[in-house]
Parts: C-alpha cells; structure tokens; sequence
C-alpha cells in the first residue's frame, strides 16, 4: 500500500493508517485487506509487538511500512501508536491525519472518507470516530456486550477509542500518547487534547468491525480488571478538578465492588447473619441499570447484571494500580486474548 490519500490536486499526503497489533493472525489479514480495498493508496504503517504468528510477514507482503518494536521495553499499545504516527510524519512530512485501527478491526468502507471530510470543514475538531461494531456478537454473550458498549453518544463527546482519525498537528501539540499506561490511554490524551481547546466527535457512521473474540468468562473477567485498572490510573493523572477524569467510575467500582461487599460481610460476622440479606442490593442494582437500558439494548437483561457484576474484577484492577503504585512497580499487559 505504497503513497498516501491526497488533495484534491493530488499533490500533497493528507493521510496516513497506523495499525497495530500483535499475534491477530487471521483478523490482521483481514484488517490490512479491507485497508487495501477502502484505501489502496494510503500509506499503512503496520506496528508490531512480537508477534510470532507470520504477522510480519503478511504486513510485508501487503505493502505496509513496518515497525517492529523493540521487545526488551516495556510494551503498550500507546508505545505502539505513538511510533506508528511518528513513522508516517518522518516518511510524509506534509501529511494533515491519522487513523489509528488495532490489528482485529476491518474498515468499513466509506469511513475514511466521512472522517477526513468532516476534519476538512471543522478546524475546531481534533478527533473523529465512528461506531464501532463487534463482527460476531451472536458467538458469545461477552461479544455482545462489546458491541452494547462501544455503540456511544453521537455528537460533541469527551473521548474516543482505539479507532479514530485524529489531526497530526493535534498529536504532536499534546504529546501524543502516554507510552506508561497499559488500558484507557485514548481518554487520556482526550483530556489533555480538550484541554487545548480541541474538540472530539463521535459521528453517526459505520467505522470499523471489531472481533473481540471473547469466548469464556476468564476472558471477560480479565477484561474487566483491566478495566478497572484503567479507571484507577487516568483518575491519577486528571481525576481532580476540573476534569475529575473518571472519578464516577472509580467511586462506583470501590463502591460496589469493596465497600458493600466488606459492609454486608463484616456486619454478618459482628452482629447477625440477616445483615447477608444486604447482598440483595446487587440483583436490585442490576434490575435499575434494565430498567433504564432502551428497550431495543440486546440481552440488556444480561447486560446489566454482568455491569454489575464486573465491579469485582474492576475492584482488583484498581487494587492492583494502587499496590504497584505504592511499591514503584509498573505493571505489564492485562491481556484477554488468549
């Protein structure tokens, strides 16, 4: 996938695709294809975290430029995204955009296009993204519940995901990513790219396919600590005012997942085992969370119940960021896919 989208004259690269990934085997196939079809002249950089499954090599073989980092330092996806735009600015001084996919996602034609148009007409807008949607909802109900997730308010928003097409000059104002945090590096540096007086926008049209593949509870469980992890380390950097970046969610996580657990627990134990009727309090969540889902949110009977119940692996992940941070350790990948 040699040269770059251009202006209308078509002198000048406006775009480059960074792609990361790494062991997505089969899925990258047919992310860096759907690139190929949407976007045959675009520059993909493809960047590479290890992997061992021929990853490498059918990125070569389909033209992309490869970057394959250096292993014997710590690994993120930030670290990955920020030496993608990084290659793609050195290559193509001239180019405006990026749109970042991680290596499990397939294009969906038409986006690229809406994206870098609506970029074009607003300068005020940093960042573009789309819906996102899960390819195999119906192979699990964790695929499903990715797909409820992901399907966010349309309109002026706060944060993106890990697919987005964002301004480069934007990206090299802020910084780009914060190469130290393993989960939620995206909302982070929404924060900081708000800050700046940027806005971002969730547009109302297909972006990318997304295969999750999330088949066991394990999975989802991990997902979930990963979660919570995420919540507990973006709440450290901006948590206070005026952003109190993800301090709802940190409240609610110990909430839910420590304090009334060890209330109900403790008060069974010191004074009478009727306090153990207190655990009623989590279906009764779940049913008020259903209650207020649309009537149209597939299994939103399941989906509330596992909201509720994934503050318990949340709780471990906010545990885990607090213990590393109190004995300076820097925690590795908390990873699903496997």
């Amino acid at each position: 996938m040699t040269g770059t989208m251009s202006d209308a004259a078509g002198t000048k690269p406006v775009l480059a695709i960074v792609v990361i990934g790494r062991n997505e085997g089969e899925r990258l196939k047919v992310c860096l294809q759907s690139l190929r079809v949407a976007a045959p002249r675009a520059l993909v950089v493809y960047v590479d975290s290890g992997s061992t499954d021929g990853s490498v090599a059918l990125a070569t073989a389909l033209g992309c430029e490869l970057v394959a980092l250096d292993m014997a330092q710590p690994f993120t996806a930030a670290r990955a995204r920020n030496a993608g735009f990084q290659r793609a600015a050195a290559l193509h001084p001239g180019l405006r955009y990026v749109q970042f996919m991680d290596g499990d996602c397939e294009i969906v034609a038409g986006w690229l296009d809406t994206a870098r148009g609506y970029l074009d007409l607003h300068a005020d807008a940093a960042v573009v993204c789309g819906r996102r949607r899960e390819r195999f909802p119906q192979n699990s109900l964790y695929n499903q519940f990715c797909d409820i997730e992901w399907n966010t308010r349309i309109g002026q928003t706060s944060s993106c995901g890990g697919d987005a097409m964002v301004r480069l000059d934007t990206l090299r104002q802020v910084g780009g990513y914060r190469e130290d945090l393993i989960a939620g590096e995206e909302p982070e540096m929404c924060v900081r790219i708000r800050a700046k007086g940027w806005q971002i926008w969730r547009l109302d049209h297909e972006m990318t396919l997304h295969d999750a593949a999330i088949l066991k509870f394990s999975q989802w469980w991990k997902r979930s600590k990963r979660s919570g992890y995420a919540f507990a380390a973006g709440h450290a950097l901006h948590g206070a005012a005026p952003e109190y970046h993800w301090a709802q969610q940190v409240r609610s996580v110990w909430l839910w997942g420590l304090l009334l657990p060890a209330s109900v627990l403790l008060g069974a134990l010191a004074w009478t085992p009727w306090c153990l009727l207190g655990a009623l309090v989590y279906p009764l969540q779940a049913w008020r969370i259903r209650a207020k889902l649309p009537a149209s949110t597939p299994q939103r009977g399941w989906y509330a119940l596992f909201l509720v119940l994934g503050k318990f692996p949340e709780v471990l992940g906010q545990l885990k960021f607090q213990i590393d941070k109190l004995v300076g350790s820097r925690s590795g990948l908390i990873e699903y896919k496997k």
